[in-house]
């Protein structure tokens, strides 16, 4: 049985004897990148390991194939009256997710929950979840082009705009490589980090994000086309970083007064337009952080900072660590590093006749890559 601790809104995970058992309930019309990202990095883990850490298989409402987006159809293994128990269920969704979550996934939804197990969506998959009132009281990462929706009909659900979040036993994930990306970090959480740096060389994916990452969210998305003013200021913003326009100005250049320009903020973005811009910056900041080797003198400069100083000072009390540490990755977020100290509990369970993820590590024998990541014998 998985045990769960509140602290920080993350799992406590118990040390596993077995593979760790996760099915995939695929909704019709489904996002296959979102499916891939998720399931590959299982099946690297497996392949790196030279061991079954993982077990992965296929759910649909009726154990019939499902298409894809890109019309691709796939068939499952199980439906859902036919599924067995697993440690995680993850929801996939994809483009009209209000059309393809029908009553019946719902309701499977709703019984898992009573097992005490870890459920998650990928894409538009959580709001599978909290049409099954799932969510509820949750932290929540879903596709920004859902984002409003679920907002409106779940006003419960504390949905964000990260790329993926765990809070406690559930897993969200936005879509794109976005799963990627959570997937990683519970298999670091699981099995250590270098066995999830090693996935990641093996994708020659250069950048592991965490839950502080951000989804890039059109604003005009967010706010449609009732507020032109208020997105017209913003790509001012965005389009002015590294000398920032004054508020005057900018309320002036959309033909409205600073009044009502703080209210644009505060009623549509729950902020001021400081801190926004702010926001703008910082992020942009981080950005040239990450994927380039400028010195920090001159992304403060390249941002729109008076001062090195100034600028480590305002990026470290809004990101939590200083410009240095965020480029060297030596900082250790505490929260994550009790989360990875443990592994899944399992269930017993039955012998399935097609078992993925064995089958899959049978084939990756003649991988030269093949158990060339050793674990902690503490978690074998």
């Amino acid at each position: 049985m998985q045990s769960f601790s509140a602290d920080l809104g993350r799992p406590a995970f118990k040390v596993a004897a077995g593979p760790t058992r996760i099915g995939f309930l695929l909704l019709e019309n489904f996002t296959m990148m979102a499916l891939a990202t998720a399931v590959e990095p299982l099946r690297m883990a497996n392949q790196l390991s030279g061991r079954e850490l993982y077990e992965w298989h296929l759910v649909s409402a009726t154990g019939r194939a499902v298409q894809a987006s890109d019309g691709i159809p796939v068939v499952p293994e199980f439906s859902t009256q036919n599924a067995p128990q697993f440690d995680t269920l993850i929801v996939v969704g994809g483009v009209n997710i209000v059309q393809s979550c029908r009553k019946a996934e719902v309701d499977y939804v709703a019984s898992l929950a009573r097992k005490d197990m870890v459920l998650g969506g990928i894409c538009t998959g959580a709001l599978a979840l909290a049409a099954a009132r799932q969510l509820d009281g949750y932290s929540v990462s879903a596709h920004w082009e859902c984002i409003a929706s679920m907002k409106e009909r779940y006003p419960n659900v504390n949905c964000n705009t990260r790329l993926f979040t765990v809070d406690r036993d559930r897993i969200t994930a936005s879509g794109g490589t976005a799963p990627l990306d959570m997937m990683l970090y519970l298999i670091s959480a699981q099995h250590g980090a270098a066995l999830s740096n090693a996935i990641s060389e093996m994708f020659v994916y250069d950048r592991m994000r965490n839950q502080a990452d951000q989804q890039r969210i059109p604003l005009r998305h967010l706010l449609s086309s009732a507020q032109p003013k208020l997105v017209e200021i913003v790509e001012l913003m965005e389009a002015n970083i590294e000398e920032p326009i004054e508020l005057e100005d900018l309320a002036s250049f959309a033909g409205i007064s600073r009044r009502q320009l703080e209210r644009l903020f505060h009623n549509y973005l729950d902020c001021t337009p400081s801190r926004y811009y702010l926001k703008l910056r910082l992020e942009r900041a981080k950005q040239l952080l990450k994927q380039t080797t400028m010195p920090v003198i001159e992304i403060s400069t390249a941002c729109g900072f008076v001062s090195t100083p100034h600028f480590s000072r305002c990026y470290r009390k809004y990101m939590g660590v200083s410009p240095r540490e965020e480029r060297m990755g030596t900082w250790n977020d505490n929260a994550d590093n009790r989360f990875a100290a443990a592994a899944m509990d399992q269930q017993p369970f039955g012998v399935l006749d097609d078992n993925q993820g064995r089958n899959s590590l049978m084939a990756a024998r003649f991988e030269p890559s093949f158990g060339s990541v050793k674990l902690e014998p503490s978690l074998n």
